[in-house]
């Protein structure tokens, strides 16, 4: 088993190495340590591991900010002195959440249940189901509101198209081909909309249903979508490898 380590202090990276080695419940062939959030973005743009530990606070910033970079969609134990990240961090797909400073016994436990939970969870539908329950229950979001000048505008779930990120900014789209800047980001707003009607394709495309014109398939992995009305910029709009069948199946639903 291949375990990655994020974690910017070295007294916290040895600890947790040796209790690694010294452990018999996962066999582990291979430890890499990643010391910064640009050193994990690196790492996981062309790497993988079948477990990581992930400290909250780098020294480059927050390890949250990597899932923005790169689709991580490996079980994760993460490690913090900060307990108020908890509920944020479930989010992803979260093994177990140790608080500084663990003991051993709290390693081997969080190690027990990665094993009693690997081969029985699916890392996207575990994404979705722990963000819904993120929200509380609350009610996703049918009107829209963008700014127009110096006036608010609302905007029906049903008139979007799609939500881009360009630059430091997520712009909404409707289906009549006017553009808003919209006050929020695309990790955040995914979270707020109907999956029924939205689907995050990329890093950069929310889409709804409705806007898909045509499906290319390049290959197995290079699935393209066209859209209605054309995107401005970012025109090509490729479907995430991982996210492939599950986005075929949302749009064949």
């Amino acid at each position: 088993m291949k375990i990655a380590i994020i974690e910017d202090e070295l007294l916290a990276v040895n600890y947790l190495k040796d209790l690694l080695d010294k452990q018999t419940i996962v066999p582990v062939t291979e430890i890499v340590i990643l010391r910064s959030k640009k050193q994990a973005i690196d790492f996981f743009e062309h790497n993988a591991a079948d477990l990581v530990f992930m400290d909250i606070h780098l020294g480059d910033g927050m390890s949250l900010e990597i899932f923005e970079q790169v689709e991580l969609f490996t079980p994760i134990i993460f490690i913090t002195a900060f307990d108020e990240y908890a509920i944020r961090v479930f989010r992803h797909f979260t093994i177990d959440y140790l608080l500084k400073p663990f003991e051993e016994d709290d390693l081997h436990k969080a190690l027990q249940k990665f094993i009693s939970i690997r081969n029985n969870f699916d890392p996207e539908s575990t994404l979705k189901s722990i963000s819904t329950l993120h929200q509380g229950g609350s009610e996703m979001m049918k009107r829209l509101m963008v700014r127009e000048g110096n006036k608010l505008k609302s905007i029906d779930e049903h008139h979007t198209a799609y939500f881009f990120a360009s630059g430091k900014y997520l712009f909404l789209t409707t289906k009549d081909h006017q553009t808003y800047i919209y006050d929020d980001t695309i990790k955040d707003i995914i979270q707020k909309l109907n999956p029924n009607v939205f689907f995050k394709v990329n890093r950069k495309f929310i889409i709804n249903k409705e806007a898909v014109t045509e499906i290319i398939k390049h290959s197995s992995q290079k699935v393209e979508l066209k859209l209605s009305p054309e995107p401005e910029v970012n025109t090509e709009v490729f479907i995430s490898k991982m996210q492939i069948a599950e986005c075929l199946n949302w749009l064949n639903s």
